[in-house]
């Protein structure tokens, strides 16, 4: 039997990732969709990136309570916290990605920013 077979990922990487979420309507984008799905990005970052700092913090703990595998665990902090910036840089990202998004929208449908002074 051929089964197929479904992969579940928390990141979808998809060719085409920078084109905006479409309705079924020509040239019209969905701002709402595109905007939620920057902040479910933007959230998983921020897990990603508290995660990351926590064992960061677990292995600090760890090298000095088990001196000698100490550097296994230093080496170990430095990788989580590496990881950890990377992340909330994502979710930096995500984040602007969100407010351009929201701008984009605003914009699309004519809500134009009145600046008095500037």
């Amino acid at each position: 039997m051929a089964e197929e077979k479904h992969h579940h990922h928390l990141f979808h990487h998809d060719k085409d990732e920078d084109r905006p979420i479409e309705t079924g309507y020509a040239d019209e984008v969905d701002y709402k969709k595109e905007e939620k799905h920057h902040k479910h990005l933007e959230h998983i970052g921020e897990l990603g990136a508290a995660a990351a700092g926590a064992y960061a913090l677990h292995e600090k703990h760890q090298a000095k309570k088990d001196p000698e595998h100490a550097h296994k665990h230093k080496i170990e902090e430095e990788v989580a916290a590496a990881t950890a910036v990377g992340a909330g840089g994502f979710a930096f990202h995500e984040h602007h990605e969100k407010k351009e998004t929201k701008k984009e929208d605003k914009e699309a449908h004519g809500k134009k920013h009145h600046h008095l002074f500037g």
